[in-house]
């Protein structure tokens, strides 16, 4: 037997119900940091998560020291993240986007990888790590050139490794080191930072207001990979629930939204995905 004659794997109900609602419907997805999980990037609440609190926008602002550590966990963290490659769930959704089946993606992860994989209409609800930004001035750089600016400041940095598990933002925990350089802004020397949105800092209206879009214009929304703690993913649930759309939830584990999902699929976003887009796309 060949592998062409293999049977399809067997579908499971709770998927062939979330086909059936979401039928020849425009859906929205919103992604969350489970569907990133196979590429290698935890998340915030599974099984092996990193402990501790993400860096927090006033810590971070408020002390050269902050900065310092955030700088070095992020930068070591990004010679990780930076090559996280798409999963099948991401690559499903692509599919999906380019099938007609998929009206955008809304993701609250910052890894870019819905971009690698080759989804066209994607919002950044919390930014990107791939990009930083100067708070003084505004000038955009490629975290890659900032990256090259600390490591010459910082030769040393070449020769750490890394021992801690890399967090869905990309940091890492570092012992603070009192003679790192912290990177400044090349045109104007002011404080750089990544394009995500800190703990405690609030998702920009401009970006929120494309999220709410992508969700209004769309018939249904399927939530993938995301338990929905944050506010922001939540208010867009929320939104298609005012506007009387069908939501499906896919998670391990419970969400904020069980209760306002017309389908709950409780399993992995990478294979559920795979299934569900073949069977919207026939």
């Amino acid at each position: 037997m060949t592998v062409m004659d293999l049977p399809a794997p067997a579908v499971a109900p709770e998927v062939a119900q979330a086909a059936s609602v979401l039928g020849d419907k425009q859906v929205a997805v919103l992604t969350g940091a489970g569907i990133s999980t196979d590429s290698g990037i935890p998340d915030y609440r599974g099984e092996g998560a990193p402990k501790g609190h993400p860096m927090s926008f006033r810590d971070f602002l408020g002390s050269h020291s902050h900065r310092q550590r955030y700088w070095l966990g992020s930068h070591l963290g990004w010679s990780r993240f930076s090559e996280a490659l798409p999963n099948a769930g991401h690559l499903a959704i692509a599919r999906g986007e380019d099938h007609g089946v998929f009206s955008g993606v809304v993701t609250q992860n910052v890894d870019a990888l819905h971009h690698k994989a080759g989804s066209s209409r994607v919002v950044d609800l919390h930014g990107r790590l791939d990009r930083v930004r100067c708070i003084h001035c505004n000038q955009a750089y490629a975290r890659s050139f900032i990256a090259e600016v600390l490591e010459q400041a910082n030769p040393w940095v070449a020769s750490l490794v890394i021992t801690g598990a890399t967090r869905p933002d990309g940091d890492v925990d570092v012992e603070q080191v009192a003679d790192m350089v912290v990177p400044s802004c090349p045109n104007c020397g002011g404080v750089v930072k990544p394009e995500v949105v800190f703990f405690g800092e609030f998702v920009p209206p401009t970006v929120f207001e494309q999220a709410a879009a992508v969700v209004s214009r769309s018939d249904a929304l399927l939530v993938a990979g995301s338990s929905l703690v944050v506010n922001t993913g939540m208010r867009l649930v929320a939104l298609a629930h005012k506007q009387k759309k069908p939501i499906v939830v896919v998670n391990r584990g419970d969400t904020k939204a069980d209760r306002l999902a017309s389908v709950r699929i409780e399993g992995g976003a990478s294979e559920t995905l795979e299934q569900l887009v073949h069977l919207l796309s026939r």
